[in-house]
């Protein structure tokens, strides 16, 4: 699924500035999270879900998207998890696969509310915040920078998920 989701990714505009692999990583984390989202740790995972797509949000704006596309690449997720998933959740009894498509849903719709805050913030940011010497933002994310955030979130859910 991830590798759908950047492949529908390559079709669209952006810059080219965060690397494939550094964005198809992200994308495993938002789904892994998301998978601890609809299970019993959700509380312990809703931190990490909330910062994660924050970074996306971030990252996105490093990647020259539009807040509308930020909001189009997570319902492209949505899209993909109903098609992976829908055949298994139906073949639940109807009332437990409304609740699970409701909270999938509720939580993929905060996701993204969590996703336009950190594209906002790194919008304001480097607006308000470049250096003095140059017109180069402060706040522009480099592989490095997404490559350090990246692994603290993953330690984080990783320290989650042991807790099965």
């Amino acid at each position: 699924m991830v590798a759908e989701w950047a492949d529908w990714l390559d079709d669209r505009s952006g810059s080219s500035a965060i690397p494939r692999h550094s964005v198809e990583r992200q994308y495993r984390l938002i789904i892994d999270t998301l998978v601890e989202m609809l299970g019993p740790l959700r509380r312990e995972a809703k931190p990490v879900w909330q910062h994660a797509m924050e970074h996306y949000g971030r990252t996105a704006a490093a990647r020259g998207l539009a807040a509308g596309e930020v909001v189009e690449e997570l319902q492209q997720l949505r899209v993909m998890l109903i098609k992976y998933i829908g055949p298994f959740v139906a073949a639940m009894r109807p009332r437990r696969a409304v609740a699970v498509f409701l909270r999938l849903n509720a939580i993929i719709d905060r996701g993204i509310a969590f996703a336009v805050v950190g594209y906002t913030d790194a919008l304001v940011a480097s607006l308000m915040m470049t250096d003095e010497q140059s017109s180069h933002p402060l706040t522009e994310a480099t592989a490095d920078d997404i490559r350090r955030q990246l692994d603290a979130f993953e330690a984080e859910l990783g320290a989650i998920s042991a807790r099965h």
